[in-house]
């Protein structure tokens, strides 16, 4: 039997170690999540009560997916402003609006939207210089881009240990470079 990477149970077992080698979120103020249904499971049995911010380019390809050709540049354009409002107050005014011009023309699109509004305006009570970075999770798929870049070309490893260095080797640059330019207010020393 396979077990799928994305699974509740593969996710919890991660968040679970992640947890047992000591980060136990004591000033974890936020998780940016894709739609992973296993993944947000496991991120609310491991850290319950921790804002979770839905990322709003995963949302977009889903949004994307449900939209009639004709009418995805300009409802997905919509959708934009609604998260490049100056504060919440007026993303969700921009909601309504956008809700409004689609809910009969494209009922799928906003029924996938509303159903997580309120996870995906999460960004909204961080300090506002971090908006762009947290409202999606394009941190993290930045570097496992760049694993894939790395590995792909390799074909194949002598052992599993030589794949474990190479991916070593990318987390440890982007960890580098994280410790000299940190997301301050987002890290465990405060």
């Amino acid at each position: 039997m396979q077990v799928q990477a994305e699974s509740e149970t593969c996710c919890e077992l991660f968040l679970e170690n992640m947890y047992r080698r000591g980060l136990v979120g004591k000033k974890l103020e936020l998780i940016v999540t894709d739609g992973s249904s296993g993944l947000i499971r496991a991120v609310e049995l491991v850290y319950p009560g921790v804002p979770r911010q839905r990322c709003w380019a995963h949302k977009a390809r889903n949004i994307a997916g449900k939209l009639r050709r004709k009418n995805q540049e300009e409802c997905l354009n919509g959708m934009r402003r609604i998260y490049q409002q100056q504060n919440r107050r007026e993303a969700i005014k921009a909601y309504r609006e956008w809700e409004a011009r689609w809910r009969e023309e494209e009922p799928a699109a906003v029924e996938c939207l509303a159903k997580d509004l309120e996870e995906m305006l999460t960004f909204y009570s961080m300090p506002k210089h971090h908006w762009k970075k947290i409202r999606t999770t394009n941190l993290i798929e930045r570097i496992f881009r760049e694993v894939r870049r790395r590995t792909r070309p390799m074909t194949c490893f002598a052992n599993k240990a030589s794949c474990d260095r190479v991916i070593f080797a990318v987390f440890d640059a982007f960890n580098k470079r994280w410790e000299s330019h940190p997301i301050r207010h987002f890290t465990q020393q405060s």
